[in-house]
């Protein structure tokens, strides 16, 4: 499972390349923000076909993978609980589960402390589906703080931390404090890159991590 320390981190694109080096398939339980992209085809309703603009269509266009139905849609770029009272409908966490598959990437939605519901955080979902969860953190200021509360928040649920990955311009020290400080194995740093496709994000990846490593 994929968290990260909050929105525009590089979380997705780090899920499609992990995806793409492991032969993964994908899947984002809830995605929120498709306000003014195609028509939904119901409120919150799965969407066989990935819809343009979800991080679902993304990942498929960045890895190739199959990829998964929501298990819900949701039109304002919010959190999920919010999103959803907006919209009238109810989400159901506890009727969620994982897609069968042999290797699956799932991707939260924002933080690990985004709530999914008024009583439900990201973090007590992960714990409840007790997955190893990658984090994937930023590289800049700021960074230091932030990743250490993702994962003490992680911790203090009982979820299996698989490890730390960045995303941003090198940063040596910051990954080394975070790795240290927060007792967690640090994967590698994926690069901003010029071109975003299929091929730069596959060589990006191959550079910047070992597929063993997220055995």
């Amino acid at each position: 499972m994929i968290t990260s320390t909050g929105t525009d981190v590089g979380k997705t694109v780090f899920a499609a390349g992990l995806c793409g080096l492991i032969g993964a398939e994908y899947w984002k339980p809830v995605q929120s923000g498709l306000a003014g992209n195609v028509p939904m085809p119901g409120d919150a309703a799965p969407a066989p076909e990935p819809l343009a603009g979800t991080d679902r269509a993304e990942v498929a266009r960045l890895s190739g993978v199959p990829t998964h139905p929501e298990a819900a849609l949701l039109r304002e770029p919010l959190s999920p609980h919010r999103a959803a009272e907006l919209q009238g409908v109810a989400l159901d966490p506890g009727s969620w589960a994982p897609p069968p598959a042999d290797r699956l990437v799932i991707e939260g939605a924002g933080g690990a402390l985004v709530p999914v519901t008024r009583d439900l955080l990201f973090a007590d979902l992960f714990a409840r589906w007790q997955l190893p969860v990658i984090v994937v953190c930023a590289t800049g200021l700021g960074t230091i703080s932030h990743s250490l509360t993702a994962l003490e928040s992680l911790r203090a649920r009982g979820v299996r931390l698989h490890g730390v990955a960045f995303v941003g311009p090198a940063n040596d020290d910051n990954m080394a404090t975070i790795g240290q400080i927060g007792g967690v194995r640090v994967l590698g740093r994926l690069p901003l890159l010029d071109r975003l496709d299929r091929d730069s994000l596959t060589a990006a990846m191959r550079a910047a991590f070992r597929a063993e490593d997220f055995a």
